[in-house]
């Protein structure tokens, strides 16, 4: 377990590196919509790419607490980062060392530590919030499986290294379920295209998948055939996480700009920090970012406990990705008419909260998630 010395040392050590190279540039990357291939080699040097994957395969070995901390920082800075580290680890890496091989451990953590990176195939543009309508088959074949099918908005899509691809396994003509394919980008008949015109997370790498007759071997099922969504399922507890203390990042960052804003801007002869309806505006953020600290301390103290937190994961994710989006658009009051224009970040963080309602779960799949641990009824 990190000590508190060491979290501070994390925290520092992201913050400068956020200061000094993600910030300046964060800006110009929202507008043009480029991708931060300038900042993975910086990225994969402090050891944030691979936080959480352990050394012996490249990584830094982080628990979950240097986890939260990495999500954190990068929510707060340049959520489109926060996404494609916080997909290649909580998504890909995470379910790897959960469920893989040591083979497959050995093929591909080394590989992602180093920013080379993961994507989660799971969506489809018929199977959202519900999987279980998927339509992605992979039919067995002498030595391996033929994948065909599409996938919408994957997050590391088309600059990574390996898919996710989950699929219906077919063997002889029978459906044996869901199942987990680790599908190299590279390989024939694997086309990824960048979806463009994207609201917030605007610098991020977020793509259609199409899937002709994409040739994987036996070795590439992660888990077992027929066992698919127990690994998405424990995928999306540890990327609802992410999620969760990157928007947590979003809704702290939202407070202190805010607050360093209010007080420099002066109306009527004083700065607006001393107008009473300002500081409600502040006041609602400021609770909003401490309810997400205690929900995200609660996470991580039962996942360094090794306890199951379904429950407070989701309630993390719905109330944290809500309070990003509520905090921004505060911010973007606070700020008044620069709020509406990117001279300030603003606008950029709200943009980029509101796509975290939407994914690893909608905010009213997390609310049927919650309902139904709550009374044991699916409401599904």
């Amino acid at each position: 377990m990190m000590t508190s010395d060491e979290l501070d040392g994390l925290r520092s050590t992201i913050r400068d590196f956020a200061d000094r190279e993600i910030r300046p540039t964060a800006q110009q990357r929202d507008r043009d919509e480029a991708y931060p291939d300038e900042l993975l080699p910086g990225l994969v040097e402090i050891g944030v790419i691979g936080a959480v994957i352990p050394e012996e395969f490249g990584g830094a070995g982080l628990d979950d607490a240097g986890y939260r901390v990495v999500m954190e920082e990068l929510g707060a800075s340049d959520s489109s980062l926060r996404s494609l580290v916080s997909v290649n680890l909580g998504l890909v890496a995470k379910s790897i060392l959960r469920w893989g091989t040591d083979e497959q451990k050995q093929q591909w953590l080394p590989k992602l530590a180093r920013g080379e990176l993961g994507a989660f195939g799971l969506t489809e543009p018929g199977a959202g919030s519900n999987p279980s309508q998927m339509t992605a088959k992979a039919v067995k074949e002498p030595g391996g499986w033929r994948l065909d099918g599409s996938k919408i908005f994957i997050t590391n899509g088309t600059r990574g290294a390996v898919t996710k691809i989950f699929a219906r396994a077919i063997v002889d003509g029978e459906d044996r379920g869901i199942t987990c394919f680790l599908t190299p980008q590279d390989a024939e008949g694997y086309t990824g295209t960048q979806i463009h015109g994207k609201l917030g997370l605007r610098s991020g790498d977020t793509a259609e998948i199409a899937l002709d007759g994409v040739h994987v071997a036996d070795d590439a099922v992660l888990g077992e055939v027929g066992g698919g969504m127990k690994v998405a399922l424990s995928a999306l507890d540890d990327g609802r996480f992410s999620l969760a203390a990157g928007a947590a990042g979003i809704a702290r960052e939202a407070l202190e700009v805010s607050v360093q804003y209010a007080t420099e801007r002066e109306q009527f002869g004083t700065p607006i920090a001393a107008k009473q309806l300002v500081q409600e505006l502040l006041a609602a953020m400021h609770v909003d970012v401490q309810a997400c600290k205690g929900l995200l301390d609660t996470v991580v103290e039962k996942k360094l406990a090794g306890e199951r937190c379904t429950l407070e994961v989701s309630t993390a994710k719905l109330f944290c990705t809500e309070a990003s989006v509520r905090c921004a658009d505060r911010a973007v009051q606070v700020h008044g008419g620069y709020g509406y224009i990117d001279e300030y970040p603003v606008q950029r963080m709200l943009r980029d909260a509101r796509v975290t309602t939407l994914y690893e779960g909608t905010s009213q799949v997390q609310h049927l998630i919650i309902g139904r641990l709550l009374t044991g009824q699916n409401a599904f």
